[in-house]
């Protein structure tokens, strides 16, 4: 088996201080393989997007450590951290995070012209993106002239932009009516399948996570390989 590609070790995070102490997270031990889909189930409230935080870098653990390829992320140089951000992970969230003043093309190509990554190259970079998640024909198009689907489509697309090893994302199918869910959830499988894209996914659906290699339960800020006690995927 080969190594993981993220690993948390006793990882705790923890808001507030004195007697307002908030512990999100007590102690996770989790490991994501190379090329599986790992989905993360829970209720919301439970920490799965501060987890999935953790896991992309977008923030520090309050005790314990993550590892990406078996280096420590929080012993690393922020500029090394930062290329890992940028070059190795991609990030899909519920809600898209598009600039609404911007077509479908200019959306995706945006973090890397950013960069200053040559204009040229990026434009194809990001037509080709753009007709791998189906959407060829709509490149022009601003969000506000594209379903909640295409929208999310988009989004994928950019978080492909930069060819990552690990997509993460963040309840993807959350804001999607079922059938369009599903689409979704259809094309980053097939994804895992052609690109070799390690995939990890927060959700409170059972239906998702039904479709993964691997389900992690979330409950009372630890992880778990089957439901404990208790656990129910139920908003509180």
């Amino acid at each position: 088996m080969s190594d993981p590609v993220i690993e948390c070790r006793g990882v705790w995070k923890t808001y507030g201080d004195g007697d307002q102490v908030l512990h999100i997270l007590q102690g996770i031990d989790l490991a994501v393989r190379d090329r599986e889909i790992l989905t993360i189930l829970g209720p919301s409230g439970v920490g799965k997007s501060t987890l999935l935080h953790l896991m992309g870098t977008l923030d520090t653990p309050s005790k314990g450590e993550v590892y990406f390829r078996g280096k420590p992320l929080t012993q690393l140089p922020r500029l090394a951290v930062n290329t890992i951000r940028n070059q190795e992970i991609g990030f899909v969230f519920q809600f898209y995070h598009l600039l609404p003043e911007f077509t479908a093309l200019e959306n995706v190509m945006m973090p890397a012209l950013a960069q200053g990554q040559p204009r040229g190259s990026v434009i194809e970079r990001a037509q080709s993106v753009l007709a791998k998640v189906g959407l060829a024909g709509r490149m022009g198009h601003k969000p506000g002239q594209l379903s909640g689907g295409e929208q999310q489509r988009v989004a994928i697309g950019r978080a492909l932009f930069n060819n990552p090893s690990v997509v993460l994302a963040d309840e993807p199918t959350g804001n999607l009516d079922e059938r369009t869910g599903e689409g979704i959830m259809e094309l980053l499988w097939e994804l895992n399948r052609s690109e070799d894209v390690t995939l990890v996914l927060v959700t409170h659906d059972i239906a998702v996570a039904q479709h993964a290699h691997r389900t992690i339960y979330l409950h009372e800020g630890l992880a778990f390989d089957t439901p404990p006690p208790g656990w129910t995927a139920a908003a509180r």
